[in-house]
């Protein structure tokens, strides 16, 4: 039988995943530990009959409904108000970053980030002909704005990803340092658009703003959200953006034709409903995670400082060990980050009691 004519740079290319393993506490992929309430299912049951009867016709192309009640939470949530055109959606925050690099990158042109931070950026990369190219982060994480600025003037990326908090991480970026690679990227010949990955915006702690406040004076930002963290949303798949309404124009040229199901949009819309219940889990996750912080500081450990629903803490010698270790006794964590650095999703009190006994353990703290 013939080779298949897979593309060169795809041979040997494993799929991205994280591991699924059924052990009673999992810690790894920084899911809310909280499934939704009955009220919550059954809303969703509701939408996603309504939803059934429909659907032997295509979704709704444009969503605009679901796009405004995107549009209403943001301006509650960060008190910065949008009109539905500025809003976009997809399959999870990933297929709203695909048709960023698929608008924006391409073969020539090249995206940037700043190192260690999400791993599936290079693989959006890859998957549109972008050059990727990253630039180191500071020892705690941070983006050197001087640093960043020189390294967008060298080479004139068209985009650039700003994860805000990063993973794995969790640091935020002041807005001070957000304006100043805009300002930079205005400069760079042909165009630069900044996307400032909040995933785990919710989570922020008290007085850090979103990039949010930023859209209305840079045209060539965009600021990518999803529903599968704070809102616990992981397994409906969807992801948003709000950016200038000329930005979603260019996304709307490269998604495919109804792309985001009628049953996903139903359900997107039950958990909006519903956002107020929702977010009041966010509040008891950041308070589990400063508290964890804490006592992983409390016994020698190095933890970075945290606005996410994760903590990365270290360093160990050999943190494979330790990861099986935690792994036999019934607790997933994930290996990931710079050598020697592991990370801990927060969890619910049980989930991290079990997780710090594991620890302690394993590890002889």
């Amino acid at each position: 039988m013939p080779d298949l004519p897979l593309r060169p740079e795809l041979v040997g290319i494993e799929p991205y995943g994280a591991p699924q393993l059924d052990v009673p506490v999992l810690l790894n992929v920084n899911e809310n530990p909280y499934p939704p309430s009955d009220a919550v299912v059954a809303e969703v049951t509701e939408r996603v009959a309504a939803a059934a009867r429909g659907l032997n016709r295509y979704p709704d192309r444009e969503f605009l409904e679901l796009r405004a009640e995107l549009a209403a939470y943001l301006a509650v949530e960060s008190g910065v108000r949008l009109a539905a055109e500025q809003l976009w959606a997809a399959n999870g925050s990933n297929e709203v970053m695909l048709h960023l690099l698929q608008a924006f990158g391409g073969p020539g042109r090249t995206a940037l980030s700043f190192a260690p931070t999400y791993s599936m950026y290079p693989e959006y990369a890859r998957d549109t002909h972008t050059a990727w190219v990253t630039a180191p982060r500071e020892s705690d994480f941070s983006v050197d704005p001087a640093a960043a600025r020189a390294a967008i003037a060298e080479l004139a990326p068209s985009v650039v990803l700003l994860a805000s908090p990063n993973n794995p991480s969790g640091t935020a970026l002041g807005l001070d340092v957000v304006v100043e690679l805009l300002d930079e990227a205005r400069r760079v010949p042909g165009g630069c658009v900044v996307v400032v990955d909040e995933a785990y915006a919710e989570f922020r702690r008290a007085g850090t703003p979103s990039a949010l406040t930023l859209l209305e004076a840079h045209p060539h930002l965009a600021v990518t959200r999803t529903m599968s963290k704070a809102f616990g949303m992981a397994g409906a798949r969807l992801g948003y953006l709000a950016a200038s309404r000329k930005l979603v124009d260019a996304l709307r040229v490269v998604r495919l034709p109804y792309h985001l199901s009628a049953v996903s949009q139903a359900v997107a819309r039950a958990a909006l409903a519903h956002a107020e219940e929702l977010m009041a889990q966010v509040g008891a996750l950041r308070a589990e995670r400063d508290e964890l912080v804490v006592w992983l500081r409390e016994r020698g450990l190095e933890v970075a400082e945290s606005d996410a629903n994760f903590v990365l803490f270290g360093v160990f010698p050999e943190r494979r060990t330790l990861w099986q270790g935690l792994l036999d006794r019934g607790v997933l964590i994930r290996e990931v980050g710079p050598p020697g650095w592991l990370r801990v999703s927060v969890g619910t009190s049980d989930e991290t009691a079990a997780f710090k006994d594991a620890l302690v353990e394993v590890a002889g703290l």
